[in-house]
């Protein structure tokens, strides 16, 4: 594996910085945002694009970084590398490791493997509350002189522990304790002192890491480390030393030394867990709510169904809420269109602001409250457990299409915005697993495509919108199944990994932290709205003006010209004007310039493009239309994030051609079908 993260430091003492890190579901989100409010931005990481997120506290500047959620820190994943390799590298002064409280046992293997890194560590445990509920008890006093830190109880959700954590915290930037260890046993004990006698003599090794921590992993057999060792200047005496010691073991153990040492690291957290954790004896052993809800959840018969279901619910309540707040949208954008004309009066710089940007990003931003709920619903489930569920009822139906289950979330993900869902695509451990999911990922419905839905569903299905939508959604969910099905018989064959998923407990979502997770997810729409989409329509409406003296918005004019000559391709499809052929070209900048390039190219807003849609179009072709902008070629920031993922021109090649035909053959059957069965 490739270096995930361009380390900054070696050699300083450890940084005034706090460190965040847990595993996935254990509300380190929540505690990063309670701790810096409005006070951080969001990047990648230096040579990745693994998401990285910085605050400051809020009650001073030390700065807060929140690392990626990972299980563990083998250097397995991106994520567990650049998580790994930010604490070693860069050094913070102190680690939160933010744990389930109610899942202790599990999320210790983590913390272990920070105090063995040598991390300066404080504990957060975190929802106490369902700790409680589960009529258990938790010593954390015990546990924190077992461990020698700094241990914090807390419920974040309700604000609890938030204060004290922060100021233990602090306090920790000046503590000094005993390097913690776990005696692995007599004989690896012996071949860990060996190495690293032999690991200080070595200082561009032993300056970087922890010597006794290096020891271990090269006896794990770390493949990061190996490699590292191997490409090393004079390491030698190392690799010799390595060996013997690998020999040495091998000679004593059946199993592995790698599974040893994970044995050795669990016996170590089940001492702990006797010493500090307690169950209520007079509790009767029954079935929490997550097991009892599961019981129906996950059933083999009702699990799909019931997701099913749930989405089409979603997507049915989408609308009638969004109608509430869509008349506000549009006045808006009347309002402004009247005040710019009265400022400028007639002319070209009004044409600019009223035909070309209030027509063009109003008619986009009209779906925004359509958007706004539907990523409300959707963190609701995500935010309850659901979601995770979804994932670990779809692993058998995705196993027989050859994929894991754990595939299905990014394809998930895709629903939000198909370019983070191609990033999560990395999670997946098997290349033949990536590869197929990053190229069905783009035929996931992402938002980008609503405002199209929206504008065309609200014409020509008012009374069936929910559904409509609903179909839309499913057919690209069906056709990306059957692609996957192709490309894994065709281009990767071979039997998919097995996964573990995670099923965390159902909670009840804060509307807080629901509305953040909605705001994270539409703000996205928003600044594209703001500066890709509004540049998009300023370049459409000087191609509708020009050359001059042509009528605006003219087949005389230039887009008129190349939208009369492309239109051809698309008549078989339902839609042969010249108008609709170019906006699926300018759809290529950013999905939702569809619609802005229609409302800029019939010089209305959309209310008015809605009138001449409905005198211009049918039923019919508006619904092959949008099969045609649901499977064509995915945006440029797409087609970028598969370049970066895949370091491959060939395969977004691959990409733009297949999904070009796909779409095309698509359209065609849904139009001319729907002729021959009289639909139209």
């Amino acid at each position: 594996m490739s270096l995930a993260y361009e380390p900054s430091k070696y050699t300083e003492p450890f940084n005034k910085v706090i460190a965040l890190i847990g595993n996935p579901n254990t509300g380190k989100t929540t505690i990063f945002n309670a701790l810096t409010g409005s006070r951080q931005h969001v990047g990648n990481w230096p040579g990745v694009t693994v998401e990285k997120k910085e605050g400051k506290l809020l009650s001073n500047n030390i700065p807060v970084v929140d690392l990626p959620g990972t299980y563990s820190l083998g250097a397995y994943s991106e994520d567990e590398l650049v998580a790994r390799n930010y604490i070693l590298y860069d050094k913070p002064g102190v680690v939160i490791d933010v744990v389930d409280a109610s899942n202790l046992k599990r999320n210790m293997y983590l913390a272990i493997q920070l105090l063995e890194m040598g991390s300066n560590l404080v504990l957060a445990l975190n929802m106490m509350d369902e700790v409680q509920d589960n009529h258990m008890e938790i010593n954390h006093e015990k546990l924190s002189k077992l461990l020698n830190i700094p241990v914090v109880p807390m419920t974040a959700a309700k604000k609890k522990g938030i204060t004290e954590l922060v100021s233990k915290a602090c306090a920790s930037f000046t503590n000094t304790k005993e390097p913690f260890t776990i005696d692995y046993g007599k004989e690896i004990e012996k071949e860990i002192s060996a190495l690293e006698n032999v690991l200080k003599m070595h200082p561009s090794l032993s300056k970087k890491y922890p010597a006794r921590w290096l020891a271990v992993k090269l006896l794990e057999e770390d493949s990061y480390l190996l490699e590292e060792l191997e490409s090393a200047h004079n390491a030698e005496k190392i690799k010799n030393a390595l060996k013997t010691a690998q020999d040495n073991l091998k000679s004593v153990y059946s199993d592995d030394v790698e599974t040893i040492i994970i044995e050795k690291r669990y016996g170590f957290i089940e001492g702990i867990m006797k010493n500090v954790v307690k169950k209520n004896k007079n509790i009767e052993e029954t079935l929490s709510f997550s097991d009892k809800v599961d019981k129906i959840v996950l059933n083999r018969f009702l699990g799909i169904p019931i997701f099913l279901v749930a989405m089409w619910l979603t997507f049915q309540l989408t609308f009638p809420i969004g109608d509430i707040f869509i008349g506000y949208v549009e006045t808006f954008f009347e309002w402004l269109g009247v005040l710019a004309v009265g400022t400028f009066g007639e002319g070209l710089l009004s044409s600019l602001i009223v035909d070309g940007i209030l027509n063009g990003v109003g008619t986009v931003m009209a779906a925004l409250p359509y958007i706004l709920f539907l990523f409300f619903a959707i963190s609701l489930l995500e935010d309850s457990g659901y979601m995770a569920r979804a994932a670990y009822i779809m692993d058998r139906f995705m196993r027989s299409i050859g994929l894991q289950g754990k595939a299905f979330i990014p394809l998930l993900m895709g629903f939000g915005c198909s370019v983070p869902a191609v990033m999560a695509t990395r999670t997946l451990e098997d290349k033949k697993d990536r590869m197929i999911t990053m190229l069905v990922t783009p035929l996931m419905s992402c938002s980008a495509r609503l405002p199209v839905y929206i504008l065309f569903i609200s014409v020509f299905f008012a009374e069936k919108r929910g559904l409509v939508l609903f179909s839309i959604y499913l057919l690209g969910i069906v056709l990306a199944i059957i692609m996957a099905k192709i490309f894994k018989k065709f281009l990767f064959p071979g039997e998919p990994t097995p996964f573990v998923m995670e099923l965390p407990p159902y909670r009840i979502p804060t509307m807080k932290a629901t509305l953040m997770h909605m705001w994270e997810k539409s703000s996205a729409f928003i600044r594209k709205a703001g500066t890709l989409i509004t540049g998009a329509i300023i370049l459409i409406w000087a191609l509708s003006v020009f050359p001059a003296g042509v009528e605006y918005a003219s087949q005389e004019s230039l887009i008129g010209r190349f939208g009369s000559f492309i239109a051809p391709i698309f008549a078989p499809l339902g839609f042969g004007d010249w108008k609709a052929a170019s906006s699926l070209v300018f759809g290529l900048l950013a999905k939702e310039v569809v619609v802005g390039t229609l409302g800029v190219l019939n010089g209305v807003g959309e209310e008015g493009l809605a009138a001449i849609i409905a005198q211009t179009w049918s039923p019919l072709a508006a619904y092959s239309y949008m099969v045609l902008v649901l499977t064509y070629v995915p945006c440029l920031a797409v087609l970028g994030a598969i370049k970066q993922e895949t370091n491959s021109w060939k395969w977004v090649g691959f990409i733009v051609m297949y999904t070009l035909i796909l779409g095309w053959i698509t359209s065609f059957l849904v139009y001319q079908g729907g002729l021959l069965l009289g639909f139209n």
